[in-house]
């Protein structure tokens, strides 16, 4: 069975597990009756695919008892989605434990799709990334999709001067409107963050340069002299943004690991 949405679930995952107390799986903690879980946390109810990491943990177990991490899983998993769509394959490092803290309450430390570049730039200097992967790692929205929710603020009173996003085409904030209404009904509705969302490409920097992009902290990358040459130059140069990409993709993988912790045997609870 292929679920198309699965990539850029796992990758989303690896990024939201990462970025919360580093990568040690605590993203795929369950909420207890005393405790509410990061994958309860506002940005990550639309996470899904968790299915994948168990059924891999699943199949590991027998052949590898207590050895591969539910956090190795996750990374593993990243870099084969991103392969598997058409991107880079790089060698994922391997050793990292499970952490036992998962608080919904710390997803708020999420860098958000309203983020203007000082804020994305902030939020990935804290965990030792530069300018350069948050470039790259943006790049990973070649894959996906947003809601409506994350959207709508650039398409209706964006500021008591601009009614939508003054960095927006304007046919493409028109026909985002018709698929985001105001009433919106349809909780499906929303728009694939570039136009092949299932190929890891460099379409999403193409689609910055018309002025495309999804998420304000997308297009905020073009218009920000600290980041623009680096879309321009990812937008020439898909190889180049590979490389980058899997560079970057080491980096993320590196934070905030745990060294001595635990193996969990079911990634959904502490051992």
């Amino acid at each position: 069975m292929y679920d198309p949405k699965v990539p850029a679930r796992i990758l989303r995952m690896f990024f939201h597990d990462c970025f919360i107390r580093g990568c040690d799986a605590s993203v795929l903690l369950d909420s207890t009756p005393q405790n509410q879980a990061e994958k309860d946390g506002p940005p990550n109810i639309s996470l899904g695919a968790f299915y994948v990491i168990d059924d891999a943990k699943t199949k590991l177990e027998p052949a590898c008892p207590r050895t591969v991490s539910c956090a190795d899983i996750i990374t593993i998993a990243a870099r084969d989605v991103v392969a598997m769509s058409g991107g880079p394959f790089w060698n994922v490092l391997k050793g990292r434990k499970d952490g036992r803290v998962s608080r919904a309450a710390e997803t708020i430390n999420l860098p958000a799709p309203t983020f203007n570049v000082s804020q994305l730039i902030q939020s990935f200097a804290k965990r030792g990334l530069g300018v350069k992967d948050l470039v790259a790692l943006s790049g990973g929205h070649t894959l996906g999709f947003s809601h409506c929710s994350s959207l709508e603020a650039r398409l209706r009173n964006f500021s008591s001067v601009h009614d939508i996003d003054p960095g927006m085409n304007i046919e493409f904030a028109e026909t985002l409107r018709k698929k985001c209404p105001k009433p919106n009904k349809d909780g499906n509705a929303g728009q694939f963050l570039d136009s092949t969302a299932s190929t890891f490409d460099i379409n999403y920097y193409k689609q910055l340069l018309a002025g495309k992009g999804v998420f304000g902290s997308d297009q905020a990358l073009f218009t920000d002299y600290r980041t623009k040459w680096i879309v321009e130059a990812f937008d020439k140069d898909q190889s180049l943004f590979f490389k980058e990409f899997a560079a970057s993709m080491l980096k993320l993988g590196n934070v905030g690991v745990i060294e001595n912790g635990e193996v969990r045997l079911n990634c959904r609870v502490v051992n």
